[in-house]
């Protein structure tokens, strides 16, 4: 029916997004108007896309939105819980999706390739988080596992459930990887001495620690580029 088509410009300002991915595709939208689909609705005085335009600028980056807490985004008006709760939980998404992508028995030719594993996974977190990758005889990624998940000041490593894991998985290579929630990339005493007892008991169970990845935001510290190992 004729009645059921409308041109764009006779849409409502909440209905555009919506309708423009359904009309164009989503590689059509801004990164507001896929929000403004998130959040479903602005208020009287303002669209969603509008009320997500200001989110985004407040934030300056997607990166910096995905950080942010559900208390912070109902700081903004117009965002209650429920909205905040669907952001959060996109993003996340997406988040464990590039994760994902990165790992696929990814052969392992470099601490940089090491990186791009592990960057979406702790790259961008409030807290200490420490895992291993677990490799085989051709420098594939079998699995990875988080080992301790710390505060803002560090965290504990079990020695005895790294090889455990190891012994379960069959590797023969494993690769460690922190994050410095403060991104100071140098290694701490303790990432030091952790790193030794680990290669140690590596070497009695005949499993190569082939690096030490320390990973911030942007960069990253590699204990055999840096010559440690």
């Amino acid at each position: 029916m004729k009645g059921d088509h409308f041109a764009i410009k006779d849409w409502s300002d909440d209905d555009k997004p919506r309708e423009k991915l359904i009309v164009k595709g989503k590689d059509a939208l801004s990164d507001a108007e896929l929000m403004a689909i998130l959040i479903g609705s602005g208020s009287r005085n303002e669209s969603a896309v509008a009320l997500s335009q200001r989110i985004l600028a407040s934030a300056k980056s997607l990166n910096t939105l995905g950080k942010m807490t559900i208390s912070q985004l109902i700081k903004f008006k117009g965002i209650g819980e429920a909205k905040a709760v669907s952001i959060v939980a996109a993003l996340e998404l997406g988040r464990r999706q590039r994760a994902e992508d990165t790992l696929k028995l990814k052969k392992i030719t470099s601490s940089k390739a090491a990186f791009e594993i592990m960057q979406p996974i702790i790259g961008e977190l409030p807290h200490e988080e420490f895992w291993v990758l677990f490799l085989n005889n051709s420098n594939k990624v079998i699995s990875k596992s988080q080992l301790s998940k710390g505060g803002i000041a560090g965290t504990l490593v079990d020695i005895r459930l790294i090889f455990k894991l190891a012994l379960e998985n069959g590797a023969t290579g494993l690769i460690l990887c922190h994050n410095h929630p403060s991104g100071d990339l140098n290694p701490s005493h303790a990432d030091k001495q952790i790193t030794t007892k680990i290669k140690t008991a590596g070497e009695i169970l005949d499993v190569k620690i082939l690096d030490h990845i320390i990973v911030t935001e942007t960069k990253y510290y590699s204990f055999v580029d840096e010559g440690i190992f």
